[in-house]
């Protein structure tokens, strides 16, 4: 199967460049369903330092609680997400979405560490699979020549939905508590789904590969809203079987690319799960009161809000790799200057520079894994790549528990996580497109540019 099934006919079809109502509506819904992510990370960070205070809880502890939905979540990115090449995008949306909300309120009605890990862990399951989901609907739908930008601004959510989440935990907390906090996450959630049911379509692409029942009628329904040309037939079919299988990201000269993208998201995502989960903390630990260790919690995701539109901006006209690789070393070196005594105004300021620079490069990754695998295996090479990133994500709050229990200093702790960030950006800049894609994503990015 040539890579030229990477990108979806309907956009060979259509306008590059134009958008459709249909299309900035599963673009939108996709950016409030990934605020989901913002918000569930974050309120476990937020809501930590009481946490612990009411429990008794250490460092090491709080580790393994931030690790648990982290876990939970590469499990959703590896064996959940690539159904959605099999059964769809939106059901698996849906299940996740689902699962999520069961997990998100169990954790405010428990009353032990072992029962709350547990519903973490499930609340992780169902962002896990979500994130992979949305990305390749977003990069079906988005026009070809803005799917990098689009992917960018989808990725804008999970700051947004983060910020939200620490303005409200700063009333929600001291008024209702840190449980009564989490139920709320967990009904938010549950607001999401029947919006995602009624409006959120299933994607083209993937009906026109797997052509599912009624796959004809459902494609031309959606192309006609598309403004796309109806189709007389369907075309030939490109998925078979039931499974999805991780063997086809390693066909047709992608192993080395992939292996790559999975080294790189998983010290990506140590470092950068490392910054979420303790930015409240290590602020606290730094001086700050618990208020203010909100607020530079909520400023590193206003600087994500900015990296991640902005790394979507840019590669319309440069290498996502390398623009990968220039916002990680950025971020390194914010992350250095961050355990420096500092007045509060620049310990802030320097808290948005991590936030855009490492959100930024780390929301990359997935317009980078869009561009790198073809429509019918997008979701599980998204998932997987996500997937691995995800055991790095479970490994960098655990080794930053570590590393702060035996009271190492700041500066020793933040240059140990910048080392792993310059890494990941050097092997994000080693990821190879097959020609005819990287033809196809440079065609956009020079007509972008006149």
């Amino acid at each position: 199967m040539g890579m030229a099934t990477g990108i979806p006919q309907a956009h060979e079809d259509s306008d590059v460049r134009r958008w459709t109502p249909l299309q900035l509506l599963v673009v939108a819904l996709c950016v409030l369903i990934n605020m989901l992510d913002g918000m569930d990370v974050m309120v476990i960070a937020y809501v930590a330092p009481a946490l612990a205070s009411n429990w008794g809880v250490g460092f090491e502890a709080l580790g393994v609680i931030f690790s648990a939905g982290l876990a939970g979540m590469m499990i959703g990115c590896v064996l959940v997400a690539p159904f959605a090449d099999t059964f769809g995008r939106r059901p698996i949306i849906l299940f996740a979405l689902a699962i999520m909300t069961v997990g998100m309120c169990g954790t405010g009605l428990v009353n032990t560490i072992p029962e709350f890990v547990i519903f973490r862990a499930i609340a992780g399951i169902g962002i896990g699979t979500l994130l992979a989901s949305i990305a390749a609907l977003v990069a079906e739908y988005a026009p070809a020549e803005r799917r990098s930008f689009a992917i960018g601004l989808f990725q804008a959510g999970y700051p947004v939905g983060a910020v939200l989440t620490g303005i409200v935990c700063l009333f929600t907390i001291p008024a209702f508590g840190w449980q009564a906090t989490l139920i709320g996450a967990g009904l938010v959630s549950a607001v999401v789904l029947p919006i995602a049911y009624f409006w959120l379509p299933e994607s083209v692409a993937y009906l026109e590969h797997r052509q599912p029942p009624r796959a004809l009628e459902r494609i031309n329904a959606l192309r006609d809203r598309l403004d796309w040309p109806t189709r007389s037939e369907l075309p030939p079919p490109t998925i078979a079987g039931m499974t999805p299988g991780v063997g086809k990201l390693f066909a047709a000269g992608l192993w080395r690319s992939t292996l790559i993208l999975w080294f790189a998201t998983f010290l990506g995502f140590a470092v950068l799960y490392f910054v979420t989960s303790w930015i409240p903390k290590l602020a606290m630990e730094a001086g700050l009161s618990a208020g203010k260790a909100i607020w530079a919690g909520s400023i590193f995701n206003l600087g994500g809000m900015v990296g991640t539109t902005s790394i979507g901006w840019f590669a319309a006209r440069y290498r996502i790799g390398h623009l990968i690789r220039g916002y990680m070393i950025a971020a390194a070196i914010s992350l250095v200057v961050f355990s420096a005594n500092m007045p509060l105004l620049f310990v802030l300021g320097v808290a948005m520079l991590i936030g855009l620079f490492l959100q930024g490069g780390f929301s990359g990754f997935y317009s980078l894994a869009a561009k790198l695998y073809p429509a019918e295996v997008r979701s599980s090479g998204i998932g997987w790549a996500v997937g691995m990133g995800r055991g790095g994500a479970i490994i960098g709050p655990l080794a930053g528990g570590f590393l702060l229990a035996r009271e190492i200093p700041l500066w020793g702790v933040f240059t140990t996580f910048a080392i792993p960030l310059v890494v990941s950006g050097v092997l994000a800049s080693l990821v190879r497109l097959a020609p005819d894609r990287a033809e196809s994503a440079m065609a956009g990015e020079r007509a972008n540019a006149d």
